[in-house]
């Protein structure tokens, strides 16, 4: 059978409502919630390297003779909350994703009469709340009763903490989105992803707490969008960042999901001017 070379632009539909994207959240969200035996088992891991960064965190307060930025308290319930939301970090590409554009049976997704762009962030959506929902309760309810954390500083912190978390989640699916669609240009990825996994880990405050960076960083890191991922839930959490300026960490985590989204936008138009599918 002769093969047969498609343009992907012929093969895009007309976009449908916005109740295809929440049935495919919906959908994604659900398949993900039976891997319990998977949660559990991170759960596990999780808790076990929450207790060895508390103990070393924990000795170098001790050790120290400088006045640090953030209490002891506070850096351990910052850790665990690390620990509770681990997942939320852009970690790995969709092998799913992945795996559509290595064979070309992406061209089933170019027919579906729904925008690509939100076909793929709602898969992101699902892929990071999912997991998270499995592990976050029960690493609350352990790391609170036994292990340092402390509740939120006020109700308002909490409420903060909750749209904080909520806008993380956001700017988190529009990172990974993004990742997924440089798949048009390198068709691997684990260049791309090992990248932005590590600098989403060091820029968001996952390995060392953002208010432990020298004075000469901090303007840096407050314009970068890494920190809303980690960071600015976290400072609501515990009540660095007061409520009554929760507006304006809020707004940095919007405005870069925005922007991300733009961006995303663009670059999978471009991709789609590019790639072909073959078949018979």
């Amino acid at each position: 059978m002769v093969p047969i070379v498609r343009d992907a632009r012929t093969l895009r539909a007309r976009p449908a409502g916005m109740n295809s994207y929440l049935a495919v959240l919906k959908a994604r969200f659900r398949l993900l919630l039976q891997y319990r035996a998977a949660a559990l088992a991170g759960l596990g891991t999780q808790i076990f390297w929450g207790l060895m960064r508390v103990m070393i965190f924990t000795a170098f307060y001790h050790s120290t003779t400088a006045t640090p930025p953030i209490s002891l308290a506070d850096t351990v319930t910052y850790l665990w909350l690390i620990q509770a939301l681990l997942l939320l970090l852009p970690w790995r590409l969709d092998a799913d994703i992945q795996g559509m554009i290595r064979d070309g049976t992406v061209a089933y997704e170019l027919v579906r009469p729904i925008d690509l762009y939100g076909l793929w962030y709602a898969r992101s959506l699902a892929g990071r709340a999912a997991p998270i929902l499995l592990r976050c309760v029960p690493m609350f309810v352990v790391a609170g009763l036994f292990f340092g954390l402390q509740a939120p500083a006020s109700l308002a912190a909490a409420l903060a903490w909750a749209l904080g978390v909520v806008g993380a989640l956001l700017l988190s699916a529009a990172l990974a989105t993004l990742m997924s669609i440089s798949l048009f240009w390198t068709l691997s990825g684990e260049g791309i992803s090992r990248m932005l996994a590590t600098l989403a880990m060091v820029f968001s405050g996952a390995i060392v707490p953002l208010p432990l960076f020298p004075d000469w960083a901090q303007t840096i890191l407050a314009w970068l969008p890494f920190r809303g991922l980690m960071d600015t839930p976290f400072r609501l959490y515990i009540g660095h960042i007061a409520p009554h300026e929760a507006l304006l960490a809020l707004g940095h985590q919007l405005a870069w999901t925005v922007i991300l989204v733009l961006i995303g936008r663009w670059a999978l138009a471009r991709g789609l001017r590019r790639v072909v599918v073959q078949g018979g």
